[in-house]
């Protein structure tokens, strides 16, 4: 795969919605712009936390044994889900509601399937010098996805339409997070069954 193809690929995958993004949006409504950009370093940090050892040890590992990818993405789907029912049942309106953090956005990103896909399917595999480009070019890639994510939901965040005021964004971005939630784990079950 050329450094082209590879960047088509990982921003394709990084723009579509999931638990992350929505994290992202929900960031940029919540806190602004300026706020909100340092929780990208989290996001980074969460991707290649996941990245590095699957691309660089575990890929054989997986190849081997599917089930085991399988049980990663139930995880990964529990984890959407409890964030789902978290945000649906918070009141944004609360003084002591707390922004998205840095702590989240690791966590979910750590648990995002994209990561695993970028791992095993778009990434080469080899020993971390053999990465280093890639991974480079690929933290980067996040940069650029994930500002845009925040840049939506501080555009949100200026608008005075009835339709986007704090209680539905949280409601839209949890049930976001619960249909994704659905689907992965749905997936997994049924490949393990």
């Amino acid at each position: 795969m050329t450094f082209s193809n590879f960047s088509l690929a990982v921003l394709l995958l990084l723009v579509t919605p999931g638990p992350t993004n929505t994290l992202m949006v929900l960031a940029g409504y919540q806190r602004g712009i300026a706020r909100a950009l340092p929780l990208i370093a989290a996001e980074i940090f969460g991707y290649l936390t996941v990245i590095i050892p699957v691309a660089s040890l575990a890929a054989p590992l997986f190849q081997e044994w599917p089930l085991l990818a399988q049980c990663l993405k139930l995880v990964a789907g529990c984890w959407v889900l409890f964030l789902a029912l978290r945000l649906w049942q918070a009141d944004p309106q609360a003084r002591q509601q707390r922004p998205v953090g840095a702590r989240g956005v690791f966590i979910t990103t750590c648990l995002n399937p994209k990561a695993l896909i970028i791992a095993l399917v778009l990434l080469p595999h080899g020993n971390v010098l053999t990465l280093a480009p890639w991974l480079l070019l690929f933290s980067g890639l996040v940069v650029l996805a994930a500002g845009c994510w925040i840049a939506v939901g501080h555009r949100i965040a200026q608008t005075d339409k009835p339709f986007l005021k704090p209680r539905v964004i949280h409601r839209a971005a949890a049930a976001g997070l619960l249909v994704f939630a659905v689907v992965l784990t749905g997936t997994s079950l049924s490949a393990m069954g």
